[in-house]
């Protein structure tokens, strides 16, 4: 089964800021932990991180529901620049009520100059049927919120011109 969630926001930017900041910057400015969510602390075998089929481990720090260290992989499925991206994180190292993958989408399109309409979903993907309805509360009600963290999170660094850790 799949549940699916988006959220949307307007940055005052570049496109080049408001595409390449949430994959290319420094993901522990992004992911900075939040209830249950465990804040990430590093990746490793990331040196193509940003181009269509790499991938990079993921590191978090201790939290209620993790212990800390390696946690998951992400993978970028798909780049099409100042435009799209989707990846993948799955690999999960500890229980994550049952989900078996994350799928995110970053869209990012020119409304006007220096304005940019960024559409921001996920697709969390689960196969135990008993859970179906924590997932989908989970999916509209947690997740919801933590992305709009995220997201607020990467709009701060596009504003601020974070450099970019990959190309």
């Amino acid at each position: 089964m799949k549940f699916h969630t988006k959220i949307t926001a307007q940055f005052e930017c570049s496109l080049e800021r408001a595409f390449k900041t949430p994959m290319l910057c420094d993901v522990t400015k992004v992911h900075t932990g939040f209830l249950i969510m465990p804040k990430v602390t590093h990746t490793t075998d990331d040196a193509n991180w940003g181009q269509i089929g790499s991938s990079k481990k993921v590191y978090v720090a201790p939290s209620l529901s993790q212990k800390g260290g390696f946690a998951s992989m992400d993978s970028v499925l798909e780049r099409i620049e100042n435009e799209y991206w989707k990846i993948k994180v799955d690999h999960f190292q500890s229980w994550m009520l049952g989900f078996t993958a994350f799928v995110g989408e970053w869209k990012t399109t020119a409304i006007a100059e220096g304005k940019i309409l960024v559409e921001y979903s996920y697709t969390l993907h689960a196969k135990n049927p008993l859970l179906y309805p924590l997932n989908w509360l989970f999916t509209h009600t947690f997740w919801r919120v933590y992305m709009r963290r995220v997201l607020e999170n990467i709009r701060t660094m596009a504003y601020e011109h974070e450099p970019y850790l990959f190309e």
